[in-house]
């Protein structure tokens, strides 16, 4: 069977069985500034194909319970997850920062604000300055670190710095707000859309599991405001 993650209308993620879920832990400084991934618990492998909450009301986070359908208590209509967010590149959202050793670039509309750019004198700043060695370092691996995918540095030959992940879901757990994030969709693992069309593969991306970004079906921050999201995943 081949590996993908399947969208189901105004539903949850359907993820087939040979994909793992585990947590991946922001690890922070005094400051609170985000400094490097930690892996966390790692959930039971499934025979058959598993449902993540994508709405953000299941009382069994991370899995489904059905509560998209819902409407009763908090929650007056069902979960509507249309998803809006271009199949390709958002080249109207993109910016290119060229600096002397380094070209870096960042395509704003994914930003999960997860903070690993905002190390040091940030990334931006890093590539203009990446003639100087521990800031062309600093540059490649606060890029790297960036789990939506928003940022990607390549070098004057062309390399493309990517970090090597194993293909898996990470639930995101940001130490530092105190709440859950999104799904980090490691090693290009395809992600098809409730249309069947697929989106672009990403060696790094980050999907919404909130329900209330406005970029569907990736993350747009919106976990940071939502009281649903509070707290780690058990």
């Amino acid at each position: 069977m081949e590996k993908k993650i399947k969208i189901i209308k105004n539903g949850p993620y359907e993820v087939s069985p040979d994909i793992p879920l585990v947590q991946s832990i922001i690890e922070i400084d005094g400051e609170g500034t985000s400094m490097r991934w930690k892996n966390g618990k790692e959930y039971p492998k499934q025979n058959e194909p598993y449902h993540l909450c994508r709405c953000g009301r299941s009382e069994n986070k991370p899995y489904c319970d059905g509560s998209h359908e819902k409407e009763t208590g908090a929650y007056r209509k069902k979960f509507d997850g249309t998803e809006v967010a271009t199949h390709d590149s958002d080249k109207l959202n993109t910016r290119i920062y060229e600096g002397p050793e380094l070209t870096l670039i960042d395509e704003e509309s994914l930003c999960a604000s997860l903070r690993f750019c905002d190390r040091g004198p940030r990334v931006w700043n890093a590539v203009l300055h990446s003639d100087e060695d521990y800031l062309k370092q600093m540059a490649i691996e606060e890029s790297c670190d960036c789990a939506a995918g928003r940022l990607t540095v390549v070098d004057k030959e062309g390399n493309v710095y990517e970090p090597k992940l194993d293909q898996e879901i990470g639930l995101v757990q940001d130490t530092a707000a105190n709440c859950r994030g999104p799904l980090w969709v490691k090693g290009g693992i395809p992600v098809e859309g409730s249309d069947g069309r697929q989106y672009k593969i990403r060696n790094r991306m980050t999907l919404c599991r909130c329900g209330q970004s406005k970029n569907m079906p990736f993350c747009d921050t919106s976990h940071r405001r939502s009281e649903n999201m509070y707290g780690f995943d058990e």
